[in-house]
């Protein structure tokens, strides 16, 4: 992966370009390997200063940047920041496959400039995930505003580079902010970046942002597609999601349903993109016999009939799960026109839980603003017994870490630690003592520890007074649930007040990937659980 840094001016005197040029020219000579050059945003869309260093990173000049202000500035007057942030994203992976470090020169902290586009750049900083090198600090009001405006965007600050005025006094201005503050002079450009290099070549993102979360997901599935079969082809959003995901072109998908009317809804939607699928009718798929007669093996010994057979796999889900059995798909997602019982029992009765599960369970990504938080089980096990506490405990952390998550696993309750008493509060004691058993044996080392309250499990000071000494108390990654109950009123109402993106409900436990949607679900959401599902499959 390659190393990063964003450049951003506070003071509008500052030559950011000519600073950033210095830079690159100082790497050239101390880094081994190529350095990279990035604009998320770019005033205009021919650049002499593009043109010069793209032939030295052996990309176009186009390729160095995301998109124009005016372009950008369009986006967002359609309401449409996200899609500034995916293409901003998708060209700089770009440059940074090419690259061991790449340069990126964000815009100006220009108080002229909008407050959106200033925001934007921060935003766009902490969705690169890379540190914030401040140049400026002449006017150390100025430079307050731009480490502010980024921190509360989550963007992560290396420092300021200052380039003159009154150290002590900008220094004080940013003491707040606990901004690292180093003297730099125009005249001598390459004693800045030597002065940062360690922090940046051992910088790791205390921040990941929805967007970023999403992203890398999206790429993990592209860089080994898979085929999801989406059953529900007669609903619109589906549709729409199938054609984004073609777009990006991350999954092979089936679609299920009748073939012409998909085809008309694809043409009056302009969805391009859907002719990639493969546009399947249950009733009358080549392949239908062979489904139907290996679904009466599987299920003969339950009393199936070649007939039951035959009816049972009219049903859009069934028949869609036997195809990921008959492995003409690796994984399915549905749910958007059903229940969760309407997804999950045909994966359990024809895929069943891999060896070594005894529950299939579930588990929701909380993409917060800065961080990625897994809840589980939100979806599937009404009153789990401890042991199955125990083992969603367990397979949650495996998940978590799967998706890039460090797993630090707290059992939750109404009570933290000893505090208080009863059979709900043992029962907690009881998975916690067995998680900790099960974690001896199939993920040494996974910090693990419950009874513990909400507040306990994510707030670093109620975890000092409540559960000091704790190696999950207050930093708690991955927040296991005593029931269906609290874990679906829990997932929500953090869902509903803090604006977390929830990706879920993931099913874990079984031998291939099946993944239920909420009949609420948005397109944002089909497209995000195809990609889990993808990612689950590989």
């Amino acid at each position: 992966m390659a190393m990063k840094v964003y450049f951003a001016a506070t003071d509008p005197g500052v030559n950011k370009s000519r600073v950033v040029r210095a830079f690159f020219d100082y790497c050239q000579k101390s880094l081994s390997g190529q350095v990279g050059y990035f604009q998320p945003l770019a005033a205009f869309p021919d650049s002499s200063r593009r043109d010069s260093l793209a032939p030295k990173i052996g990309l176009e000049p186009r390729d160095l940047y995301g998109l124009t202000t005016k372009e950008a500035i369009k986006l967002l007057n359609a309401n449409d920041k996200a899609a500034v942030i995916e293409e901003v994203l998708t060209r700089f992976e770009k440059v940074a496959a090419k690259s061991k470090l790449v340069l990126i020169e964000g815009g100006d902290c220009d108080p002229q400039a909008t407050f959106e586009l200033q925001g934007l750049g921060a935003e766009l900083a902490a969705n690169l995930a890379a540190p914030v090198l401040f140049l400026g600090g002449v006017d150390p009001e100025m430079s307050a505003s731009a480490v502010r405006i980024f921190q509360e965007r989550k963007a992560d600050i290396l420092g300021v580079a200052y380039f003159g005025g009154d150290l002590e006094n900008l220094k004080a201005s940013l003491a707040p902010f606990g901004v690292d503050v180093k003297a730099a002079k125009l005249s001598d450009l390459e004693s800045v970046p030597a002065s940062w290099e360690a922090a940046i070549q051992g910088f790791q993102p205390k921040v990941v942002t929805p967007k970023r979360f999403e992203f890398d997901l999206i790429s993990r599935a592209k860089s080994n597609k898979q085929k999801i079969v989406l059953p529900e082809g007669d609903d619109e959003r589906i549709l729409l999601a199938a054609d984004n995901i073609l777009r990006r072109d991350f999954a092979d998908l089936v679609i299920l349903g009748e073939v012409e009317a998909i085809q008309k809804i694809a043409k009056e939607k302009n969805l391009r993109y859907l002719e990639k699928a493969e546009l399947v009718n249950l009733k009358t798929a080549p392949f239908r016999q062979e489904l139907v007669d290996q679904f009466y093996e599987l299920r003969k010994a339950k009393g199936v009939t070649p007939e039951k057979a035959e009816a049972q796999l009219n049903d859009r889900n069934w028949f869609g799960t036997m195809m990921v059995k008959a492995k003409k798909a690796s994984g399915m997602v549905s749910g958007a026109a059903g229940t969760t019982a309407d997804t999950i029992r045909p994966a359990l009765s024809i895929i069943k839980t891999k060896p070594g599960c005894s529950i299939a369970s579930s588990v929701f990504l909380m993409c917060l603003a800065d961080k990625v938080l897994v809840f589980g089980d939100c979806a599937i096990n009404t009153n789990p017994t401890p042991p199955q506490i125990a083992e969603i405990a367990v397979i949650s952390a495996q998940t978590a870490k799967a998706f890039g998550v460090n797993p630090l696993v707290a059992l939750l309750s109404y009570s933290t630690g000893t505090s208080g008493t009863g059979p709900d509060v043992d029962a907690i004691h009881e998975a916690t003592a067995l998680a900790k058993e099960a974690a001896a044996k199939f993920y040494p080392g996974l910090p693990i520890d419950g009874p513990m309250q909400f507040d306990a499990a994510l707030d670093p000071k109620t975890a000092k007074g409540k559960m000091p000494g704790s190696p999950v108390a207050g930093q708690a990654t991955v927040l296991i649930f005593p029931s269906l109950n609290a874990g679906n009123i829990g997932y929500k109402a953090v869902q509903r007040t803090s604006g977390a993106v929830a990706i879920g409900p993931i099913i874990q436990g079984l031998n291939s990937p099946v993944n239920d949607l909420s009949r609420g679900c948005t397109v944002p959401d089909i497209i995000n659980t195809v990609a889990i599902t993808a990612a689950q499959a590989q």
